[in-house]
């Protein structure tokens, strides 16, 4: 996937103006952030598992090396292989021989955020196997030919109406001709379509939430039930992981999947939680002929010792978009990358470059919800604010940008002017809002009053108002 990540101001306003986008991205707050409220209310401990889940990812991330070394040694032990790929196109070469090596025409897919990141679609399009994704939201928007929005649900951004012309244009061909207009009949039509094609697949692709140290083992975590025969009919089974997906233990990795679901989907645990050790065994009635792991570094590595290390304890569920007012309001394509939303803004640039990505850490009001409700207790909004101060040191902004950050620098650095110009820029607003308390128009901040009203401020500074109740 080709980033568009400079050119988010663009892609936003596009947002902003796309009505079905904007009715898709209303069911974001009922379908995520409400259930997740409830799922954490009747869980005491909840808080309690955040701190212990912190604590397994630190370990970690404090002997990674260690632990890759010994799940490696585990999946060999088991029957598997483990292939160590520093870039993107040494992943997309090593998948591409691995199917070759079984005269692959077909690959099966769960959802791979890796497979994303790494373009693996188009790639295995150009060689001539066809990829086919298995889970229902990357389904969809496979056939609307788009990546996904969302971390958790690829095709959030579509509405009802949208799948179902999808679903009308591609599926004539298998002589369905029926508009349908119902959730389950959509659903039952495309598994009618899926299930000859895990049948005919000769590799079978999944990603990993998890990959566990002590057996070697990758485990995923589903709704529908497509990875598990993504990988256990076909041939072979290729696993897509990360290098920071490793946890130590089975016991571990359960405390994790306590916190993923309840944070991801607002559920005590998803449908489907499989793990997955190494190739079919003598007796057993089904599973691959053989089980890869393709281990990605891509640049995570070098986040270990740098501000953003953080970044490298996230599990992916998504909380963070579902209660971002920016994701809420652009969706997942704006950020114009495969990550999105706040984890995105922090380890879009680190992967693809703050020059590609310095619009990304601005996207953001900095209101702490990401961080509040992060399962890993990631500080998100710190990292972002680190991504300002390098897109600043590397000549990443505009020059527009450093000019105001410049001057607003002079001013801080001089309270008496501070405190002058505060008090006229405060009287200024609340006199161009009268009567109604709200600006319709502000030169400097169309890009606010072009969509919404401002609030007019009161007139008084903080200081003044401060200082008559008395404070010093």
């Amino acid at each position: 996937m080709i980033p568009t990540s400079r050119q988010f101001k663009e892609n936003a306003g596009r947002a902003l103006k796309d009505t079905e986008l904007q009715k898709a991205l209303f069911r974001v707050d009922k379908n995520f952030t409400e259930r997740r409220a409830r799922a954490v209310k009747n869980l005491p401990e909840f808080e309690s598992l955040r701190d212990q889940g912190v604590a397994i990812k630190n370990h970690v991330l404090d002997h990674l090396d260690h632990y890759l070394e010994v799940f490696a040694e585990n999946v060999e032990r088991a029957g598997g292989q483990v292939h160590w790929c520093s870039t993107a196109e040494d992943a997309r070469r090593m998948v591409l021989d691995l199917c070759r090596s079984v005269n692959a025409r077909s690959v099966t897919k769960g959802k791979t955020m890796i497979g994303e990141e790494i373009s693996l679609n188009p790639y295995l399009a150009a060689q001539g196997i066809e990829p086919v994704e298995t889970d229902l939201g990357e389904y969809i928007i496979q056939l609307a030919d788009e990546p996904p929005s969302h971390i958790i649900g690829p095709a959030i951004h579509k509405t009802k109406e949208q799948v179902s012309d999808l679903f009308l244009e591609h599926h004539r061909r298998y002589g369905k001709t029926k508009r349908l207009t119902e959730g389950e009949e959509l659903v039952g039509e495309a598994r009618e379509i899926l299930r000859p094609r895990y049948l005919a697949a000769d590799v079978g692709i999944t990603g990993a939430n998890f990959l566990i140290a002590e057996t070697g083992s990758s485990v995923i975590v589903t709704n529908e039930g497509n990875g598990d025969l993504t990988q256990t009919l076909p041939k072979m089974h290729i696993v897509l992981a990360s290098l920071e997906k490793i946890v130590p233990t089975l016991e571990d990795a359960a405390t994790l999947i306590r916190l993923l679901a309840r944070s991801a989907t607002g559920q005590q645990m998803s449908v489907y939680t499989t793990v997955s050790t190494g190739p079919r065994r003598p007796g057993d009635p089904d599973g691959p002929g053989q089980y890869h792991v393709v281990l990605l570094d891509n640049g995570r590595s070098k986040l270990l010792g740098s501000a953003f290390r953080d970044i490298l304890r996230c599990i992916r569920c998504g909380a963070c978009f579902n209660h971002c007012p920016v994701y809420a309001s652009v969706g997942g394509h704006a950020y114009g990358w495969v990550y999105s939303g706040p984890m995105g803004s922090v380890l879009t640039p680190a992967i693809v470059g703050i020059a590609e990505a310095h619009h990304l850490p601005n996207a953001s009001t900095f209101c702490g919800r990401c961080q509040d409700v992060c399962p890993m207790r990631i500080p998100l909004p710190s990292m972002m604010r680190h991504w300002r101060e390098e897109a600043f040191a590397q000549d990443a902004c505009t020059w527009r940008e450093r000019m105001a950050i410049r001057g607003w620098a002079w001013l801080a650095r001089r309270p008496r002017s501070y405190r002058q110009v505060a008090r006229l820029v405060a009287s200024y607003l609340a006199w161009r809002g009268r009567p109604t308390g709200r600006i319709a128009d502000l030169a400097f901040a169309r890009g606010w009053t072009a969509t919404r009203d401002l609030p007019a401020p009161a007139g008084r500074t903080f200081l003044d108002l401060w200082r008559e109740r008395g404070r010093t």
